[in-house]
């Protein structure tokens, strides 16, 4: 049971640690408007999958994006080392959030449903 409750609270401090490092320390624009959703920390806290999500729906905008987070991989891993009281900070990985993309894409079916029921 700690264990399970120290997986959770490392993937909240992990959460709001990524979104600070990305709005004060990280200076490329490809990552600007990139908001930080959930992290998932494995059992062991060695690795730590960091989902995130941005406004644009473009395949050429999410490129842009994942490889401006994937260059500052080792600068934010690294800021997490100092943040964190842990022994060892968890490898990280950078993934789309597909959920607030379905989400929108449901809000967006059901505006349409909604106006369609006018007429």
């Amino acid at each position: 049971m700690a264990q399970h409750f120290r997986v959770g609270r490392l993937s909240q401090e992990i959460q709001r640690e990524v979104n600070d490092i990305l709005l004060k320390r990280v200076r490329d624009p490809r990552v600007q408007d990139v908001t930080i959703t959930g992290v998932e920390v494995s059992g062991d806290l060695q690795h730590a999958k960091i989902y995130y999500s941005i406004l644009s729906d473009k395949a050429s905008a999410e490129q842009k994006v994942q490889a401006g987070l994937d260059k500052a991989t080792n600068l934010i891993r690294g800021e997490l080392g100092h943040r964190l009281s842990i022994y060892v900070t968890p490898e990280i990985k950078f993934e789309r959030d597909k959920s607030v993309q379905y989400g929108d894409h449901i809000d967006e079916l059901l505006r349409k449903l909604h106006s369609s029921d006018r007429f």
